[in-house]
C-alpha cells in the first residue's frame, strides 16, 4: 500500500503518538481478508491527504502489546490519533464514502 507506514510495538510511539500530523492507525492481520479488502482504500486515503494525515498500519500479530493497549479485539479495526490522543474508531469494513466521512471528520 503505497504511503502506508508499516508500526511495530517499538515504533508505534514515535510514529503515532509523537507525530505533528494527525494519525490513521489500520490495526490488521495477515490473515484476514477483510483486512485485505481495506488496502485500496488505506492506500488512497494515504495518497489524497498527503501533508495532513499520517496512514500507518499496525499487524496485531506482530505487535500484540499496541494492540492490547487500545482495546482491539478484533480487526480491521482503524482508529485516529490527533496529538497522541485518541479520536474516532471504526470496527470493520466500511463503505468507502463511510471511511471518506470517517477521516473528513477527524482530521
Amino acid at each position: 500500500m503505497s504511503g502506508v507506514i508499516e508500526v511495530t510495538d517499538d515504533s508505534f510511539q514515535a510514529e503515532v503518538l509523537e507525530s505533528d500530523l494527525t494519525v490513521l492507525v489500520f490495526f490488521s492481520a495477515t490473515w484476514s481478508g477483510p483486512c485485505k479488502q481495506m488496502a485500496p482504500s488505506l492506500g488512497s486515503v494515504a495518497s489524497n491527504y498527503q501533508g495532513k494525515l499520517k496512514v500507518v498500519e499496525l499487524d496485531i500479530d506482530v505487535s500484540p502489546s499496541t494492540a492490547r493497549k487500545f482495546g482491539v479485539l478484533s480487526v480491521p479495526r482503524t482508529i485516529i490519533f490527533k496529538g497522541g490522543t485518541l479520536g474516532g474508531q471504526l470496527v470493520g469494513v466500511p463503505s468507502s464514502s463511510t471511511f471518506r466521512s470517517f477521516v473528513e471528520r477527524n482530521l
